[in-house]
């Protein structure tokens, strides 16, 4: 929606920028909007847009009201000689937190629902979550392990916290860091064996 096409009435521009990078990113995805496109989304200088948000990847974290910026949190765990089991108590430790539960839930679903969400969130964890581990990794088949880590995580939450199927549902968080921790670490550093 235009600035013009706007109903009356003060909108600050922080809310204005934000709403035309929801609008962008569900029309174009992650990769092909632009902060520029953006900003003339909003009726503002782009320079505004990076003056409030950074960068493209913490603006989508921002409209999709993620948790945590995975550029950020990620090359800490990952330097970890545990990193695994990190993963998992930081992964689980989001999840168990009801306000940002709700959030991811609602990332989740709308991804599992809506080609234009599910095309947004793809294209930011390719970037951001695997690009991060694919800077950080020093295998070769980094983007590999990445995607495994990602898939045995998104799976668990959806066991756990989408269907609930217990036990899973009800285990508690020592018991699944010692359950995945492994499997994690085995993905980052161990033997993955896929041809």
């Amino acid at each position: 929606m235009s600035p013009a096409g706007r109903r009356p009435g003060k909108i600050d521009t922080r809310t204005m920028i934000l709403d035309a990078a929801r609008d962008c990113f569900a029309e174009s995805g992650y990769d092909a909007t632009t902060m520029r496109a953006i900003a003339g989304r909003a009726g503002v200088d782009p320079a505004l847009v990076h003056h409030y948000f950074g960068t493209k990847s913490e603006l989508f974290v921002a409209a999709v009201d993620f948790p945590f910026s995975p550029s950020t949190v990620l090359p800490p765990l990952l330097e970890d000689s545990d990193a695994g089991a990190r993963i998992v108590a930081m992964f689980l430790s989001l999840w168990d937190d009801e306000a940002t539960r709700r959030r991811m839930l609602a990332v989740v679903r709308s991804a599992m629902q809506y080609e234009a969400a599910a095309v947004m969130l793809r294209a930011f964890l390719r970037r951001e979550v695997v690009g991060t581990f694919v800077s950080t990794l020093p295998s070769g088949d980094a983007e590999l392990r990445a995607t495994l880590v990602g898939s045995q995580l998104i799976g668990m939450a959806i066991a756990r916290y989408v269907i609930a199927l217990p036990p899973l549902s009800t285990a508690s968080t020592a018991e699944l860091v010692a359950a995945y921790g492994p499997t994690i670490q085995r993905y980052l550093t161990g033997k993955v064996g896929i041809v």
